[in-house]
């Protein structure tokens, strides 16, 4: 049956929803909650808490960074091969975490392998939640990215109870096994079109012939009897795979042709002039959009609650054994309930935002003051009661990731939503990948977390400060917000499903 274009808006979209959920979960729940498997680390390897940082960094800041590469392979071959594929990565280094000598080896395997697991992932669960929702698609992708927190929930304190039934090795061997069953949520993941590699092998076929198509393959090969219907199972082609013959076979005579001519040539060189032109627009459209004030603004704001939020995710567990706050992690570690705070923060700012009279980019600088503050107040919070209060305030408004591609949109317009979200997400990874470093170099430096903290609070409050300032109505001189037409996200998929 052939694939159908036209968006559902539920059905077997909703199957699609719960698959991405559960894809999110499985793929996310480890790195979200790794920082109950920092002190475990810390203790099995006896290395410095700033190399050992790099491991939690980079397992959230590589598929960040990555997020372009992760997208073009979603559209090249479509969700449910690049989703089977994570799988492998990502069940693959958790597995490999477990043999681990020692860190190095651990950032390999955990930090870059699962980080670009995850990474894939998520472009692939946005990529085709968006392609089956229109006029839901918000609350689809409410539910899908929810997954992410309550991952975190789950793996925090089943990590923790794995860690002290079979040890730190049989817990990432046990959880790199269910990560398995990314697989098996990819099977639920049927695509509305054609991804871009088979469409290619359909224009190499519609290039041809009829002739041509019938000549290559032979009859002999596809073994099919004249006058009959019947195909021998054994060497009966799929459709994907005729064309990919046909495709190649087509290219090898053409090369046969063409070898030496000079037209061969000039074809050559206009495909690489044409990349070229194309290469440079991308560039000049880049550089036009960080000429908006109100975005390099945005990008900076990202970057420095990046650089200073981030770390508490890795690091709180560690501060409460250090204080003697907690001889060892609770039974509801403070990661897990951070996450459930940022699952709750993402869903009450996304309906704030969509108020007429709240002003999206105020509301983020506001949950930015809001969290560098909590910050601040770690460093002098003596019970672990203290310390449950400020994760749980500190979780609701790291839920502002749900508000950067509304806000993006709203600066620069739904046609540059693509590069302008990744351009932010590069910002945004590269201050979660240095974040954690920071601040277990600062612990280094001076045997204890106040300064650390200290640093990450006055990062996240300066980013609030720079985002308020810099978007002040009396610096937009040449255009008003009312001069821009109302922003639609359901009016094309394949720009918001490129967020991803």
């Amino acid at each position: 049956m052939a694939p159908s274009t036209k968006v559902q808006d539920g059905g077997w979209g909703w199957a699609i929803v719960g698959a991405s959920f559960m894809a999110q979960l499985l793929a996310y729940g480890s790195p979200q909650s790794v920082g109950v498997l920092y002190p475990e680390w810390l203790h099995a390897f006896q290395e410095g808490k700033g190399v050992t940082a790099w491991v939690g960094s980079l397992v959230a800041g590589v598929g960040l960074i990555a997020s372009p590469v992760c997208s073009a392979c979603v559209d090249n071959f479509g969700a449910r091969p690049v989703t089977i594929f994570s799988g492998v990565m990502v069940a693959g280094g958790l597995m490999l975490s477990a043999f681990a000598p020692n860190v190095q080896f651990l950032i390999f395997s955990y930090g870059i392998v699962v980080g670009l697991g995850c990474g894939l992932v998520y472009a692939a669960t946005l990529t085709i939640t968006c392609q089956y929702f229109d006029k839901r698609r918000g609350l689809a992708l409410g539910i899908v990215t929810t997954g992410t927190s309550v991952g975190a929930f789950i793996y925090a304190t089943a990590q923790n109870e794995l860690i002290v039934m079979y040890g730190l090795d049989g817990c990432l061997l046990i959880i790199g096994a269910i990560a398995l069953n990314l697989m098996a949520c990819a099977g639920f993941m049927r695509p509305l079109n054609m991804p871009g590699y088979y469409l290619k092998q359909k224009a190499a076929l519609e290039r041809n012939t009829e002739e041509q198509i019938f000549d290559k393959p032979p009859l002999d090969d596809l073994k099919i009897t004249t006058g009959s219907n019947a195909t021998t199972p054994e060497k009966t082609l799929m459709v994907k795979e005729l064309l990919i013959t046909i495709d190649a076979k087509d290219l090898a005579t053409q090369t046969e042709k063409k070898k030496g001519s000079f037209l061969s040539g000039l074809a050559i060189m206009k495909v690489i002039k044409k990349k070229q032109q194309a290469y440079l627009k991308y560039m000049h459209s880049m550089y036009e959009i960080l000429q908006d004030q109100a975005m390099v603004a945005f990008c900076i704001a990202v970057f420095l609650f990046s650089l200073g939020a981030f770390p508490p995710v890795l690091f709180i567990e560690d501060v409460a054994q250090s204080q003697g706050l907690i001889e060892e992690v609770s039974v509801f570690p403070l990661v897990s309930i951070g996450a459930i705070a940022t699952c709750v923060g993402k869903l009450v700012l996304g309906i704030l935002v969509d108020i007429r009279w709240i002003n999206g980019i105020y509301l983020y600088a506001f949950t930015m003051f809001a969290g560098g503050v909590s910050l601040l107040l770690i460093p002098i919070t003596k019970s672990y009661t203290g310390l449950q209060i400020l994760s749980v305030v500190l979780g609701f408004f790291s839920g502002n990731w749900s508000l950067t591609s509304y806000i993006t949109t709203k600066i620069v317009g739904l046609d540059r939503l693509t590069q302008a979200h990744g351009i932010l997400m590069f910002f945004g990874g590269f201050g979660i990948m240095l974040g954690p470093p920071v601040v277990g170099w600062f612990f280094d430096w001076t045997q204890s977390y106040d300064l650390a903290f200290y640093f990450s609070g006055i990062c996240v409050v300066l980013g609030a400060f720079i985002l308020s300032v810099l978007t002040l109505p009396c610096w937009n001189r040449k255009h008003s917000e009312n001069d821009r037409p109302d922003v639609h996200y359901t009016s094309n998929c394949d720009k918001v499903a490129s967020v991803a």
